[in-house]
């Protein structure tokens, strides 16, 4: 009952950024793990999952997401990708440019089968940075 309750509010909190209404989400990492692309133009292994304690703010008002590491990454939303969803995963993506004008498309992911854990995946065209996520008040 409570997967299924929180299945509906993730749905109601993220169907109301779909159409357009303007609000800030707060969350709180707790791991980072990364991938880099190599010579074969395949991506790698991934890190290890590294504990990691940082804001993320998802802005749709200001079209903005920021990751408060310790150097802060601005992301400007260009584009608000269709949400995707199928039987493991629901995704909302947006297409951005960091704060150097590099391309790069964020991914707010819910794991259905591993009881609906966040995660944030930051991609480039060279780079991925995949960040455990949680809600954040």
């Amino acid at each position: 009952m409570i997967k299924l309750k929180n299945i509906l509010v993730l749905l109601f909190v993220f169907f109301g950024l779909n159409q357009g209404f303007s609000q800030a989400y707060k969350f709180k990492t707790t791991g980072l793990s990364v991938s880099v692309k190599g010579a074969n133009g395949k991506f790698g292994d991934w890190s290890e999952l590294k504990p990691v304690d940082i804001v993320i703010n998802l802005d749709t008002k200001k079209n903005r997401i920021a990751i408060y590491s310790e150097v802060i990454q601005l992301f400007e939303i260009v584009e608000y990708s269709p949400v995707e969803e199928n039987k493991t995963d629901l995704v909302y993506g947006f297409v951005c440019k960091d704060n150097s004008g590099e391309d790069c498309t964020l991914s707010f992911i819910t794991r259905k089968n591993q009881h609906n854990r966040q995660q944030l995946y930051v991609k480039y065209a060279d780079r991925v940075l995949a960040y455990n996520i949680v809600n954040f008040e």
